[in-house]
């Protein structure tokens, strides 16, 4: 069966997708499945590796970008840049697009799979846009009755017409807040705010990454809590995790760059927190119509022992170390399983939408 893996891409996840990518390349079946690297650059071009990416951890890919590197295999161009004709000319069986964050999680890859008719991992166009924007995410799970932080979206129009009003409305929230670019993962422009002084800074920075924000109440003395789903209609969970971050919250740099963040798998949780966390989880892959997988979010106050949803990821890192994986290994699904089943989801969805009529007469 031959599998495209596409990684790369336009965002700033770049780095962290080719980092996923050599994890699938170096633990997919080989006796099952042929893998074919299919890598976008940062620029948008789709090319076609002589060989599959290589590195063992996003900071070893940041390192060589910072330091002005290029991909090092050979690539040839892929004609038309990416046409649901250019899948057809690889005689693909099923597609990975690992890649995360904007131009490849948010629905676009998603839909170029669909024109082209090709079985794909993880969600669809809707559960995929939904996904990665977190304002119209949190729309979703506040109309399915899940608990969320206080927040406020912003775009960049209003900001720049009206900053004192909008910053009125903020007020609302107290201190302090996170702000957000609003499609963006990984904790890319992301700030967490003390003070008032600090609002405009924070801002400023996440409008550098999307033209729409968000501004979350935080959660004083919070635990971070994740959880691994799994499926398609009958979605199953793993055991929770907990990131503890070297910085005073997980953002890029402690994710990817710092060696003092821990994870803690599965967490030290009570069992009545352990089934909220997995039920909310489930609730929240359903009610943006997830299917494949999805890593779900969690703030967990140490004060009350309240739960409150963060987001969902809908295509989370997809290393051997990273939490999605991680979780499902504590829960007695190997890495290499875990690729399997994903694939298995991915054709099972493409024969149920094979059953649908597409015309009246």
């Amino acid at each position: 069966m031959r599998v495209g893996v596409i990684y790369g891409g336009r965002s700033g996840e770049h780095e962290v997708s080719v980092t996923s990518a050599a994890s699938i390349f170096r633990h997919i079946d080989r006796d099952k499945y042929e893998a074919v690297p299919i890598r976008i650059e940062k620029n948008g071009h789709w090319t076609f590796p002589d060989r599959p990416p290589s590195a063992t951890s996003a900071a070893e890919v940041i390192q060589q970008a910072r330091l002005g590197g290029k991909n090092a295999d050979s690539a040839r161009q892929a004609p038309g840049g990416g046409e649901p004709g250019l899948f057809n000319s690889l005689d693909l069986d099923v597609v990975f697009p690992v890649l995360h964050g904007p131009y490849g999680e948010d629905g676009t890859v998603q839909g170029l799979l669909e024109l082209a008719n090709i079985p794909y991992v993880g969600p669809g166009v809707l559960a995929s846009a939904a996904g990665m924007d977190k304002a119209v995410m949190k729309v979703l799970f506040a109309a399915r009755g899940l608990p969320v932080c206080d927040w406020q979206s912003v775009i960049r129009a209003d900001w720049d017409r009206h900053s004192a009003a909008v910053l009125e409305q903020i007020d609302s929230l107290g201190l302090p807040v996170f702000v957000k670019p609003a499609n963006l993962g990984s904790s890319v422009g992301i700030s967490k705010v003390k003070t008032a002084a600090e609002l405009r800074p924070a801002i400023k920075l996440a409008f550098d990454f999307d033209r729409k924000i968000v501004v979350e109440a935080a959660v004083p003395n919070a635990r971070e809590i994740e959880c691994a789903v799994l499926g398609n209609d009958d979605p199953e969970t793993s055991k929770p995790g907990e990131i503890i971050p070297a910085r005073e919250f997980y953002d890029y740099e402690a994710k990817y760059l710092d060696e003092g963040s821990r994870t803690v798998v599965p967490a030290d949780l009570p069992r009545a927190i352990v089934t909220e966390v997995q039920r909310l989880s489930v609730e929240a892959f359903r009610a943006i119509d997830a299917a494949g997988l999805a890593r779900v979010d969690f703030l967990l106050s140490r004060d009350s022992g309240a739960v409150y949803l963060n987001e969902i990821n809908t295509m989370p890192g997809f290393t051997t170390i990273s939490m999605y994986s991680k979780m499902w290994e504590a829960s007695g699904v190997t890495y290499g399983a875990l690729v399997e089943r994903l694939i298995s989801l991915a054709l099972e969805r493409h024969r149920e939408k094979q059953r649908l009529r597409t015309s009246v007469l």
